[in-house]
């Protein structure tokens, strides 16, 4: 076994090998996929049994419901999220032993998907998700890009426009993942070409936009989704949160809203002052008119704009309190960290195997209680901005600090919109924190080693110049020569 082991060729094999049984694993017991009330919506938007709306990404949805077709099984999407996640950590780990020679290293790369605090959302159908392994997947595409031969020009347009597909449903599927796609963009295009002009870089940027824009487009054009304005739910948390309830009244009477709409805001308010009621007012206080639908919100987002507009501003000071105080809040004490199964009488999916999720709970909540911080939102984030700051002098400092850039940045978007404390919003951030940590000790272990060959090389020529010296009776310089050739 360890003859085979041994041998260069089969060792990307064994890699594959033991990803795809993982894969299989984690299918197997997340099968046919854990949901939540929004995964619930999700399916039923992907079944035709509700009208797509854009409170949930529709690209997500036409996604499930091809895979539904295709496959006959709702479990489908789930079963793909696990394929992508563990054919971008083969990849990653397969490259890192081709640079390295470490199968240490390229095995803790592949251990990363059964992380507790990975493990436990893989096939969890959450559209955070499926944009922290579509951007995973890109990076791995930059890994491969980087180990190419100079004269695959057109191999590396290829890699361009797949590495920009991954990107692009990740901004599709989760809007505020441009701030978390744009550094692994810069990865993947500084992979391709380590010194690419202005040419490259304007083709390559003008790609993603492009792709962006016409996938948008295509997606609204198909989907048809029903508007819903989630960022009036935003406007409606800063509002009653940071005005009293007069200045709330006198501040939708300035609006020209309905004697309705003047008075649920009132309600609203006061409903939302215990500590309890911190954010998300639209679900825990709001006097919602659920004939509506997710629309009941969004039919007033032009008087919540005109009065966040007039008011905010004038006061700066208590929103940045209450901006902080929540962004506080989910960083300390974060919450959600396991979704146990799928919700009861889920339509259309049957319940996973109660065996398999009571294990996986075990494990997950185990650790969650054993080591908590690796469930935290301010640990990942300090995680990320120090990997932004100290990625090392290895082979992969430029990709960790990529990495920590991305996974700070993305964090560091939720400060003005947060609206709960799940550790989901935290998902790509502790994905590309701990890809980022194994490869800044795969790069210091390689360097190290260098190092240490380096000063053994030496050590021998210092040797063997003496010896010669001693033989010939040269002096030192010339006998070093001598040694040397």
């Amino acid at each position: 076994m360890r003859s085979y082991l041994s041998d260069r060729a089969l060792w990307p094999w064994v890699l594959g090998a033991i990803a795809a049984f993982c894969g299989w694993g984690t299918a197997l017991v997340f099968s046919p996929g854990f949901l939540s009330l929004d995964s619930v919506d999700q399916l039923q938007q992907a079944l035709g049994k509700q009208t797509l709306t854009d409170w949930h990404p529709p690209v997500m949805a036409l996604l499930w419901r091809t895979l539904i077709e295709l496959t006959g099984r709702p479990g489908a999407l789930a079963a793909l999220q696990s394929a992508v996640l563990w054919s971008a950590l083969w990849v990653i780990a397969w490259r890192v032993w081709a640079r390295t020679g470490r199968k240490g290293g390229s095995l803790a790369i592949l251990a990363i998907g059964v992380a507790p605090y990975i493990v436990n959302f893989t096939g969890v159908v959450w559209k955070d998700v499926e944009m922290a392994f579509t951007l995973l997947a890109a990076c791995a595409v930059a890994f491969v890009a980087r180990d190419l031969p100079a004269d695959r020009t057109r191999t590396r347009w290829v890699l361009l426009a797949v590495g920009v597909l991954f990107i692009t449903y990740a901004i599709l599927v989760r809007k505020n993942a441009v701030l978390a796609g744009i550094p692994v963009f810069y990865l993947l295009v500084r992979a391709l070409w380590p010194a690419p002009g202005r040419r490259k870089w304007l083709v390559s940027a003008v790609a993603l936009v492009v792709a962006a824009a016409a996938s948008s487009g295509i997606v609204s054009a198909v989907a048809k989704p029903v508007e819903t304005r989630q960022l009036s739910q935003v406007l409606l948390d800063d509002l009653v949160h940071v005005l009293s309830v007069d200045e709330v009244r006198k501040a939708a009477g300035k609006a020209a809203t309905t004697p309705d709409f003047q008075e649920n805001m009132v309600v609203t308010t006061k409903r939302c002052r215990p500590e309890s009621n911190l954010s998300d007012a639209y679900w825990r206080c709001y006097p919602r008119d659920l004939s509506a639908g997710l629309a009941d919100l969004g039919r007033h987002s032009d008087e919540l704009t005109s009065m966040w507009i007039s008011e905010i501003p004038r006061h700066l000071p208590e929103y940045a309190e209450y901006r902080l105080q929540v962004f506080s809040k989910v960083m300390f004490q974060g919450r959600y960290q396991f979704q146990n199964g799928t919700l009861a009488n889920a339509p259309g999916i049957g319940e996973p195997d109660m065996r398999r999720t009571a294990m996986l709970r075990y494990y997950v909540v185990g650790m969650v209680k054993d080591l908590p911080f690796l469930f935290a939102g301010w640990f990942w984030l300090a995680v990320g901005v120090t990997l932004s700051i100290r990625p090392g002098r290895g082979q992969y400092a430029m990709p960790v600090r990529v990495l920590g850039i991305s996974a700070a940045a993305y964090m560091a978007g939720y400060l003005p919109t947060v609206p709960a404390g799940d550790f989901r919003y935290f998902y790509w951030p502790a994905l590309a924190g701990t890809l980022g940590l194994l490869l800044l000790w795969v790069g210091r272990a390689k360097s190290a080693r260098a190092e240490a060959e380096q000063a053994d090389s030496e050590r021998t020529t210092e040797e063997k110049t003496t010896e010669t010296a001693e033989q010939t009776g040269l002096p030192l310089s010339e006998a070093g020569a001598e040694a040397r050739s």
